[in-house]
């Protein structure tokens, strides 16, 4: 609500450095909204654990519907562009905020761990050393990243191969409803099939994605490449947080936690401004720029799969 009143205040008196100023706000309240998923498993058993973060993956969805719509209604609410929008950003905040007087957590949740914690938390270091904590952030980088670096890319190369905006906004919308619908039912497979399948599903399903936007730069393509891609990066990111959350010791999930979201989300930072550069690789051509982004997802899926199977192959007994 603050970032968003900061932002309001800067388009209501011009000077652009205070709208930014608004936006680096809202983008600490981003990073601590990430951790809403960590936060619905502190609780849950083991079974139920990845059907929590599917659930709270799949609220994405609502937002995915709702957000542009509520948009629409409030972005010319005033004579200014688009603070009717930061307006509504700093009403629905507010009341988000009670909200949380409905959560119930036992009491202790917080401090039982601490008390309990048969050992010092494992530096950085060594935690990185743990091999499922390892693989659950490669494969949660690889298929946040790759997903960003794509659709940053589908706009510029929708229009710039002939169709309209309206198709790009169409295929985005796709997109969004392809990464956050399968969410009901991802946590369900990880139960039954177990996190490392539907995680290497993930990646052959965003290998599929690269190889659909490859074949063509017709509307289908860009449709099916898109949900493709949304679908994949479902299974690959729940896949790894659900991975991940079975790694560590209790006291430990605050830095496991920041950590993993440290490199997942810098290295999306990277693949946004990766994405310009490859589409502009060729001297500004659509048609070259988008098949250098969709390659450039080749060597990294390799990476993240020969983790992923490398895993598998390690003593499955192990699980901290």
């Amino acid at each position: 609500a603050l970032g968003a009143a900061v932002s309001a205040y800067g388009l209501y008196i011009a000077p652009f450095t205070i709208f930014l100023m608004g936006a680096y706000l809202s983008g600490i309240y981003m990073s601590a909204q990430g951790l809403y998923r960590f936060a619905a498993t502190d609780t849950a058993s083991d079974g139920f654990r990845p059907k929590a973060i599917s659930y709270v993956m799949a609220g994405g969805l609502i937002s995915a519907v709702l957000g542009p719509q509520l948009n629409k209604l409030v972005q010319d609410a005033s004579v200014i562009p688009f603070l009717g929008s930061y307006i509504a950003i700093i009403a629905h905040n507010l009341v988000g905020m009670f909200l949380f007087l409905l959560l119930r957590m036992p009491k202790g949740t917080a401090n039982e761990p601490k008390a309990i914690a048969p050992t010092p938390p494992r530096s950085r270091k060594e935690l990185l050393r743990n091999q499922k904590i390892f693989v659950a952030i490669s494969v949660g980088m690889v298929a946040y990243a790759l997903m960003n670096l794509v659709m940053t890319s589908t706009p510029l190369a929708v229009v710039g191969c002939g169709l309209t905006k309206n198709n790009a906004n169409d295929i985005v919308s796709v997109h969004v409803i392809a990464m956050f619908l399968p969410s009901f039912f991802t946590g369900h497979l990880i139960t039954r099939f177990g996190v490392e399948r539907i995680m290497g599903l993930g990646l052959i399903i965003l290998a599929g994605a690269g190889v659909v936007a490859l074949s063509g730069m017709e509307l289908p393509n860009f449709f099916f490449a898109l949900m493709l891609l949304g679908l994949g990066w479902n299974f690959g990111f729940i896949g790894a947080t659900t991975l991940l959350t079975s790694s560590h010791l209790p006291h430990e999930r605050g830095v496991v936690q920041g950590l993993n979201d440290m490199i997942v989300f810098g290295s999306v930072m990277v693949a946004s401004l990766a994405s310009g550069r490859l589409m502009n690789c060729s001297g500004g051509s659509p048609i070259e720029g988008w098949t250098a982004v969709n390659l450039a997802m080749a060597p990294f899926l390799l990476l993240a799969g020969g983790a992923l199977i490398w895993l598998a192959f390690r003593s499955k007994g192990t699980t901290i």
